[in-house]
Formats: structure tokens, sequence, C-alpha cells
């Protein structure tokens, strides 16, 4: 459900005498992922496409900076790492355009306009990489597929669809998901953008289906900071975006309690589940800027990973 407001504050997700200044949502992007880049990822293959894969013992020719110091604390020999540089990666996006992205407490930034340029980002970030990027849009259907590509151009074709999107109809993540999982045939990186607006039970049963194809799985759970707070004081109208529920005019004190209750177990199950499959959840407030929070979630996943 959502409030219309009238307030405008359309610089708050652009960083001063840069972003502000620059139209198109691939210069933004570029700008966000290069300051990624020279932050995290010293390496175009240390972001989400290296994984390691088993020790061996060192031979004259190895680079020293492979040798796995730890194992040699405790053997007294050389061990270097290997990893799957997996230069062909499949990635695939997967972003929510259903109706309830549509909202958001401060216009022009709804839930959809951030998961764009977060997508965008992703998208830039994994040709970067030479790997290769995907996009599904969907509501209650698959709206738009594109197939993982790696060319320079293909970038320009996701973005073209980025940048058209407009929020849809009903959500139906969970059936979506089954039916996705069940068309790709290689074992990828599966990045989900939603606000998971469903049962959470079928959520968690559909990407646990992507694990069972051993996919990683990735989900950046999109909400307006209005949807975790509740902050209405006054009589208000609540309009559901995706036009399941009649509009209610009520007292939202009547309403707040109940509602934070509900929204808090709808997190703490979908964060629960996630864990227990081994699935990266990261909730994400809209009130963030994009380029921030993934950086926040690239750092995070590196020291788990390190």
């Amino acid at each position: 459900m959502a409030k219309t407001l009238e307030r405008t504050d359309k610089t708050r997700f652009l960083d001063p005498q840069v972003l502000a200044t620059i139209a198109g949502m691939e210069l933004r992007a570029r700008l966000v992922v290069e300051g990624l880049i020279s932050g995290l990822h010293k390496s175009p293959y240390q972001g989400f496409s290296v994984e390691f894969a088993e020790h061996r013992q060192y031979v004259p020719g190895d680079e020293l900076r492979h040798i796995d110091w730890r194992v040699f604390g405790k053997s007294d020999r050389f061990y270097v790492k290997l990893y799957e540089e997996d230069t062909n990666l499949k990635c695939y996006l997967l972003l929510d355009a259903s109706g309830s992205m549509g909202y958001g407490s401060t216009p022009p930034v709804t839930k959809l306009w951030y998961g764009t340029h977060l997508a965008a980002v992703l998208t830039q970030l994994m040709l970067q990489q030479l790997d290769s990027v995907g996009l599904l849009l969907f509501d209650n259907e698959i709206r738009r597929y594109i197939a993982p590509r790696s060319s320079p151009r293909h970038r320009t074709i996701i973005f073209r669809e980025l940048e058209s999107l407009k929020p849809g109809k009903q959500t139906q993540v969970s059936h979506i998901f089954h039916d996705f999982a069940e068309r790709i045939r290689r074992r990828g990186l599966i990045i989900v953008i939603s606000d998971l607006f469903d049962d959470p039970q079928a959520v968690l049963t559909s990407l646990q289906h992507f694990r069972h194809k051993k996919h990683e799985v990735i989900v950046f759970h999109v909400l307006d900071p209005y949807e975790l707070t509740f902050p209405f004081e006054r009589l208000t109208l609540f309009r559901d975006l995706e036009g399941v529920i009649p509009p209610i005019m009520t007292e939202p004190h009547a309403l707040k309690r109940r509602y934070l209750d509900s929204l808090d177990e709808f997190r703490t199950t979908l964060k629960r589940g996630c864990r227990e499959s081994a699935i990266d959840y990261f909730e994400v407030n809209t009130a963030e800027h994009f380029g921030r929070a993934l950086t926040r979630y690239l750092a995070t996943r590196r020291r788990r990973r390190s």
C-alpha cells in the first residue's frame, strides 16, 4: 500500500558536482563502477566471478602472491591457491517490475527507479569483469528476457530496457522463479532485485530451486524508508499499487503496530530462510545511494570470503 506524496528531491541520490550533472544511466553506472573497482577490486577478477577451488603444491614460476601462508605455517610447505576464473560466468539479473515496485516516498525515487539503477551498475560491473550478463523483467509474468552476453553493445541493449521500464501488474515472484530455474541449463549467478512482496515461504522455496540447480544466488531486498517505518500520522488514503485490495481511508495509528510487526516477521523469515539455504540476502533501503549500498554489500562479501 502506498500514499501519494507531492514533495520531490531529485538530487538526493546524485553525488554533488558529478552525478548531478550527468544525464544517462550508462554514464552514471560507469562512474559508480569505476569507484567500486578502484576502492574494492584492484583486479577485475576479484569481484563476483572468482571462487576459491583448491590447493596444489608450489612449483618454481608460480606467483608468490598466490601462496597460502596459513597452510605454510601449519605444514612448513608451500601451496598455492587455485581459483575458478571463469570469464564466461553467466549472470542473470532478475528485476521485479510489478506494481508495488512503483512506490516511492520521495519521487522520482521509487523502488523500481532504484532497482533499475542497481541493475545498471551490476551490468556494468559484470561486463567490466569480462563476464556475461542477462536481464529478466517480471511482474506476474516474464515481461522481457535478454539472454546473457558479454559484448559492449549488449550493455546498450540492457540499459535501453531499463530506462524505458514502467511498473506493471501484480507480483508472482515464486511462480516466475520456478519457471526460470527450469529454463537455465548452465550453472551461473542469479541476482534478484525485488521487494519480494509475495508469500515468504513460497519465495524461499523458489529461491531454493535455483540453489538446487547449483546456481549462486544473491537477493537485494529493496524497501522504501516509509515502508520500514510507517511514519504516517494523519488520516490517510492507502492504495494498493497492484490493485488487489481496495483503497482504505484510515487513521494510521490504528494500523502501525500491527503493520510493523507483520513486516518484521516477513523480513526475519526471508533473512533466516536465505541464510539456511546459503543465499546471500542483503536488505536495501532506497534512502541510501545505490552506489553506496552496493559498495557495502561487496565489502561484506569480500570480508566473508577472505
